[in-house]
């Protein structure tokens, strides 16, 4: 854990405090099957109640579009969980929605390609990779404590004491329907019937593999989106997180407003002033 004041030195020599306040955690998870509107959701809601969002599919995806193009196995767990604790998947938070960077460059669409899409799914279902996985989403939740993050373990594994955990579900034939569109405005073009085959093998593998499997976590509200125009699933969604947790919510912002405000006030020592 981080102090709640720690001091770094830049590498230009000067003192920089980070100032971070414990109180100011506050973390919603949306777990869920492939072509909820998970990803969609969690970024609006995040939006609507001054929350970052965390898209952790796309860190997975992003390992494995990174496999690929190194010539690695995707099926080979130990390997590609080697790659990821060697590159440093981050986002790009000052972007909206915040940029996916591998060893920063930006992936953009390339990590929605159906080849992507075949390969991620035995990427994420091994435990290396998954375990590999957990850390650095832990250590983003570190450095940017107030979040929605999205995937299929983060209630469960990842962020098990969350304030808020949310299961999305749809039918499958609808969520087929909705990534199909989603890559034809993005100009990938498939079939409904490809995009089911995938998604039930998706389902079948997320929900029994032995690490962080696809499970309703304990607890978790569960919303299903089938028949739900978006802009309900976003009204309900917020109604729950205030409902659950609206006064940690506004306590959570109201410290981080205040360790804001004290890492500005903080008056900073010259670089070119000699140390004791």
């Amino acid at each position: 854990m981080i102090a709640p004041e720690a001091l770094f030195r830049s590498s230009a020599g000067a003192d920089i405090v980070l100032v971070v306040a414990a109180t100011a955690s506050f973390i919603v998870t949306i777990d869920g099957p492939a072509g909820t509107g998970k990803s969609t959701v969690a970024h609006r809601l995040a939006k609507r109640l001054g929350l970052e969002f965390l898209d952790t599919g796309a860190m997975y995806r992003a390992a494995a579009l990174e496999a690929l193009v190194r010539g690695i196995d995707p099926a080979d767990g130990e390997a590609v969980a080697q790659l990821v604790r060697e590159i440093e998947i981050r986002f790009d938070w000052r972007r909206d929605p915040p940029e996916l960077l591998v060893d920063g460059r930006a992936v953009g669409e390339r990590i929605r390609t159906p080849q992507v899409t075949t390969a991620v799914s035995a990427v994420a279902s091994n435990p290396r990779v998954r375990a590999a996985m957990v850390v650095s989403q832990r250590k983003i939740a570190a450095a940017h404590r107030r979040l929605v993050t999205e995937g299929r373990d983060q209630g469960s594994v990842v962020f098990a004491d969350a304030d808020v955990r949310i299961y999305l579900d749809a039918r499958p034939e609808i969520r087929a329907r909705r990534r199909v569109e989603q890559l034809r405005s993005k100009g990938i073009e498939t079939t409904e019937a490809e995009v089911l085959a995938q998604i039930l093998a998706r389902d079948r593998m997320d929900s029994s593999r032995r690490d962080g499997p696809l499970v309703c976590p304990d607890g978790a509200d569960v919303v299903d989106t089938s028949d739900i125009h978006i802009d309900e699933v976003i009204d309900r969604l917020e109604e729950i997180v205030r409902r659950r947790a609206g006064v940690a919510l506004v306590e959570s912002r109201d410290a981080a407003q205040a360790a804001t405000a004290r890492t500005a006030e903080r008056p900073r020592r010259d670089p070119n002033e000699k140390r004791a």
